[in-house]
């Protein structure tokens, strides 16, 4: 506790004190407290001690050192500044300067601290971040003995930021902690944390579950725990334990603005940790099922325009091309509310159902489509397979909301949308000459119906943009909205080719 912090607690009991007498409260004994006044129990607050619990584990927290070696450079636009002939200052500002370009100008090693655990001591396997060691050239693991041994990177996910580390078990004896539940946490239950922050090793550190499920946009399948326990800079890839000394989170993230605790910390959940670490450690990857749609939040409106109770599930907003659902199984403007058994009440619940579920498994998925539930079959596919299919866009990170993945079919304003082939100017009767992208399906109330939009035309360009494919079409709306439009100018082509101009509120 700081000089300051100490000050406001004070201050706070000394006020508190100051009111109470103020009131005529303080002096008066319990039996003439006021009526209906409750007597409360004073509880302790935390547990009596974690010593034994903490002695326990630290031979299991591991210190993880890095270096890598980067390329120097003289940093023409920083020059070093003209002292004066025998200034005492001028040893420094050399030392200083020739630091920050390496020796000649040429490369210097950048060091960096992290934590991690030791989790199979027979194979002398270690689990960490992999922000901790990303574009490391050497890896070195400090124990709480002050011992240490190379290591060697197995398996990484940037993904869920997750890494496994291997060192040589017979240079010395290792002890490893387990995964535990993390499902059976509960927020208020008390939690250790243990880590090297700022560099200083073996640092246990107590609090409580704040939170479960947060989505803090670190990844595409943020479901962090998040505490109240001190994390600081080096805590990273260190392990969260419950009061049985079980891994129950992997603390990753911290919210600061000064980069010390403030309070808000976040843990990989284990269930989460130990599916990738598992992978990691066999294959020295991941392997995650696959849907293949595009996904957007469910509002108030687009329930009541699709005849849904609440506002709830993943509105599938396209279907990707060539994937496991492209086979009309499941069709842009689709509700997505139950996954294999699991309840999906929010969007993001859907891409973590889909990627902790195996490759090629059959699942039931229930969908809301025209306002009535139907369930139907999917055989997933492979996420790191359905990658490819993102035109190798290396941002291309939540599939299953496919920002940059190619979409057969597309739902926006109301209207289902897609790929003008030969097979749907066929259906149509669309003339040869006709380009853009073809309304296969408009929802009866939508934005798109009120504007006389009808399946048959074809979009041509939205607010002055030509549009070839149903992709096109949501990333213009999509640009549209974070413009802070109201409506999208649609330029619509008949089925012989006659243009007119149509605004559609985007609401």
């Amino acid at each position: 506790m700081n000089a300051a912090t100490s000050f406001v607690r004070i201050r706070r009991a000394v006020g508190a004190s100051l009111m109470a007498g103020a009131l005529g409260l303080a002096a008066l004994p319990a039996a003439v407290a006021p009526a209906g006044a409750q007597q409360l129990a004073v509880q302790p607050q935390g547990p009596a001690s974690v010593a034994d619990l903490a002695e326990r584990l630290l031979e299991s927290v591991v210190n993880i050192s890095t270096s890598q070696t980067v390329a120097g450079s003289d940093e023409p636009g920083v020059k070093p500044p003209e002292l004066p002939e025998g200034s005492p200052f001028q040893d420094f500002f050399d030392d200083y300067f020739k630091n920050r370009r390496g020796e000649g100008g040429g490369s210097q090693k950048v060091q960096s601290l992290g934590s991690g655990f030791v989790l199979d001591a027979e194979a002398g396997i270690i689990v960490t971040n992999n922000h901790v060691i990303a574009d490391a050239d050497e890896i070195e693991v400090n124990f709480s003995d002050g011992s240490k041994l190379k290591a060697t990177l197995k398996g990484r996910d940037t993904k869920t930021d997750l890494a496994v580390l291997e060192v040589d078990p017979k240079l010395k004896k290792l002890k490893a902690v387990s995964f535990g539940d993390s499902d059976k946490v509960r927020v208020g239950d008390w939690v250790m944390a243990i880590g090297n922050p700022f560099g200083l090793g073996g640092t246990v550190t107590v609090g409580i579950v704040s939170a479960r499920n947060r989505d803090i946009n670190a990844g595409p399948y943020d479901d962090f725990i998040q505490t109240d326990a001190a994390i600081n800079r080096g805590n990273s890839g260190g392990p969260l334990f419950n009061m049985q000394g079980e891994v129950i989170g992997i603390n990753t993230a911290i919210i600061s603005p000064s980069g010390g605790s403030i309070g808000i910390g976040f843990s990989i959940p284990a269930k989460m940790a130990s599916g990738v670490v598992s992978q990691l450690r066999e294959f020295g990857q991941t392997s995650r099922g696959w849907l293949g749609v595009r996904i957007q939040e469910v509002s108030d409106e687009i329930a009541e325009s699709l005849g849904m109770d609440s506002a709830k599930g993943a509105l599938v907003s396209g279907v990707i091309k060539g994937g496991p659902v492209d086979n009309g199984s499941v069709q842009a403007g689709d509700v997505i509310v139950k996954f294999d058994g699991r309840d999906i009440k929010a969007m993001n619940d859907l891409p973590r159902a889909v990627a902790e579920s195996p490759v090629g498994k059959t699942v039931e998925i229930v969908i809301v489509r025209e306002g009535k539930e139907q369930t139907v079959q999917v055989t997933l596919g492979r996420l790191e397979d359905g990658e490819k299919l993102a035109s190798n866009d290396e941002s291309a990170g939540k599939l299953e909301q496919g920002e940059d993945a190619p979409v057969s079919t597309a739902s926006v304003l109301g209207m289902t949308v897609g790929e003008l082939d030969d097979q749907l100017r066929a259906q149509f009767g669309i003339s040869e000459d006709v380009t853009g992208v073809v309304v296969t399906e408009v929802s009866p109330n939508s934005p798109a119906a009120e504007k006389g939009v009808v399946a048959g035309d074809v979009i041509a360009e939205i607010a002055q943009e030509s549009v070839s494919t149903p992709k096109d079409v949501l990333d213009r709306i999509n640009a549209l909205k974070g413009q802070g439009r109201k409506s999208a100018l649609l330029m619509l082509a008949s089925k012989s080719g006659e243009l007119r101009f149509v605004p559609v509120p985007m609401n």
